[in-house]
C-alpha cells in the first residue's frame, strides 16, 4: 500500500458518515416547500469528493428562471425557511444566503436562479451546480481529489478566501481531472516552473487561441491561469497568489522527494514544537482573539497584523528565519529568529552629497550627530530604539494598527 492509498483510508468518511450526512440533508430539503423552487444537495457533499470529519453542507434552492424574474429570492427563501426552522443566520454576499446549525453540521441555503447554461446567470452563485454537474462527469477520480482537497490543506494552501489566497476545492477538482488523478497532478505541479504562469483549458473552451490575450486584464493577476470548464470567462484560480503558488510547487517537490503520511496531516504549531522547529535560534508567539464578523473579513485584518509583525522587524533590521500564523477560534503568529543583540547604533541615512538643499535640511535636523559620508550618500549614526526582537514585538502588538484588528492580544 503505498502512501496516498494510506491517507485515502484516513481522510475518506465511513460509510456511516455518509449515510448520515445524506439523510440530514434530505430531512432538510424536505422541510423546504416553496413554489416552483427545487432544492438540491450541492458542494463536495453532492460531488463526493468532501473530507472525513467535514461537518458543511450546501444546499442550493434552484428557483425557477421566468415565475420568479424579478424578485427577491432571498427573501422568499428567508421567509420558508424561518417557517420550517425557526431562527436562521444571514450571511451577506453577491445574494444572501442563510445558514443554520442541525446536531454537528452547518447547514448553508443558498437561493439561485436555475439555468441550463453560464450564459444565463444573473448571479455567479447561479452557476454553482453547474460546477457540481461538471465535476460528477469525473466521479471515477473522486478519491483523487479527496487527496488533493487533503495534502493542500494540510500545508495550509487550501481555500480561496483572500486571507488564503490558496487553491479552492474547485480548482483541485479540476487539476486532478486534468491531471487524471492525484499523483500525476503532484507531479505536474513539482514541474511548475516558479515564477512562471501556467495556462490550462481542459474543456480547450478557446479552441487553441491564446488564452491571455483573451481574458480581461483583471482575471490575469494570479499565477494559475485556469479556465472555467463551465464559464469560458472565468479564470477558476484569479484568487491564488504567487506565494501560494510557489510553496505548492516546493510542496510538490518535497513529497515526491521523500513520501510520508505527514504531508496529509496538518500539524497545530504550539509553543513546544515551534522550540524544536527553531532549535538555537529565537521563537516567539503571539495569540491574538478576533474582531467578530465575515469570516473573510477577518481573516484578511488578521493577515495583516501579521505582514505587520513582519514588516516592522525587517525595518528595524531583525532577520526573520522562518514564520507563519493560523487561525481557528484564536489567531496564534509565531517567527523564528536569530539569537542576537543588534548594535546600540546603525546608521539613518540622509540623501547624496550632491543635493545641498536637502543635505542641509538633514544636517540641522540631526545637528547633534556627525553627519558621515558613505559611497555619496550621507548618513549618522543613530540610537537604536530596540536592540532585540522580544521588545520590538512587545510594542507592535500593542501599537494601534494592530490593535484596531484584534479584541485583544498577548505573547506566549
Amino acid at each position: 500500500m503505498n502512501v496516498w492509498q494510506s491517507a485515502l483510508k484516513q481522510i475518506k468518511p465511513s460509510e456511516k458518515e455518509e449515510k448520515e450526512l445524506a439523510a440530514l440533508a434530505q430531512a432538510i430539503m424536505q422541510k423546504i416547500q416553496i413554489p416552483n423552487a427545487k432544492p438540491m444537495l450541492g458542494g463536495s457533499s453532492q460531488k463526493g469528493t468532501w473530507l472525513k470529519g467535514n461537518h458543511d453542507i450546501d444546499i442550493y434552492i434552484r428557483f425557477d428562471k421566468k415565475q420568479y424574474a424579478g424578485k427577491n429570492i432571498s427573501h422568499v427563501l428567508e421567509k420558508a425557511l424561518v417557517k420550517s426552522f425557526g431562527k436562521t443566520e444571514t450571511l451577506h454576499g453577491s445574494r444572501d444566503y442563510f445558514q443554520i446549525k442541525k446536531k454537528s453540521y452547518t447547514v448553508e441555503l443558498v437561493p439561485i436562479m436555475e439555468i441550463e447554461n453560464a450564459d444565463e446567470a444573473g448571479n455567479i452563485t447561479d452557476i454553482s451546480p453547474l460546477h457540481v454537474k461538471w465535476v460528477a462527469k469525473h466521479r471515477e477520480l473522486a478519491d483523487d481529489m479527496r487527496l488533493a482537497k487533503a495534502f493542500f490543506k494540510a500545508n495550509r494552501i487550501y481555500g480561496a478566501e483572500s486571507y488564503i489566497q490558496g487553491f479552492s476545492g474547485y480548482v483541485l477538482e479540476i487539476l486532478t481531472a486534468h491531471y487524471r488523478g492525484f499523483e500525476k497532478l503532484v507531479q505536474a505541479v513539482a514541474k511548475w516552473g516558479i515564477s512562471r504562469r501556467i495556462v490550462i483549458d481542459i474543456e480547450n473552451r478557446f479552441n487553441g487561441k491564446p488564452i491571455i490575450a483573451e481574458l480581461n486584464k483583471a482575471k490575469l493577476y494570479s499565477p494559475l491561469i485556469l479556465i472555467d470548464p463551465v464559464q469560458k470567462e472565468r479564470n477558476a484560480a484569479a484568487g491564488l497568489g504567487w506565494e501560494t503558488y510557489e510553496k505548492a510547487i516546493i510542496l510538490a517537490r518535497n513529497f515526491i522527494e521523500k513520501p510520508s503520511l505527514k504531508f496529509f496531516e496538518k500539524e497545530i504549531m504550539t509553543k513546544a514544537l515551534l522550540k524544536k522547529k527553531a532549535g538555537k535560534n529565537a521563537f516567539f508567539m503571539v495569540e491574538a482573539k478576533p474582531v467578530d464578523g465575515k469570516k473573510d473579513v477577518v481573516g484578511a485584518k488578521l493577515l495583516k497584523c501579521f505582514e505587520h509583525i513582519k514588516k516592522e522587524l525587517a525595518s528595524h533590521d531583525f532577520r526573520i528565519i522562518d514564520s507563519g500564523w493560523e487561525w481557528e477560534k484564536k489567531a496564534v503568529f509565531w517567527l523564528i529568529a536569530p539569537k542576537e543583540e543588534l548594535p546600540m547604533l546603525y546608521k539613518h541615512y540622509g540623501p547624496p552629497l550632491a543635493e545641498a538643499g536637502r543635505l542641509r535640511q538633514f544636517k540641522e535636523a540631526w545637528h547633534a550627530r556627525e553627519v558621515l559620508e558613505e559611497d555619496g550618500v550621507s548618513y549618522v549614526l543613530a540610537k537604536r530604539k530596540f536592540r532585540d526582537a522580544k521588545s520590538l514585538l512587545k510594542a507592535v502588538v500593542k501599537d494601534d494598527y494592530f490593535m484596531e484588528r484584534v479584541k485583544s492580544v498577548k505573547l506566549l
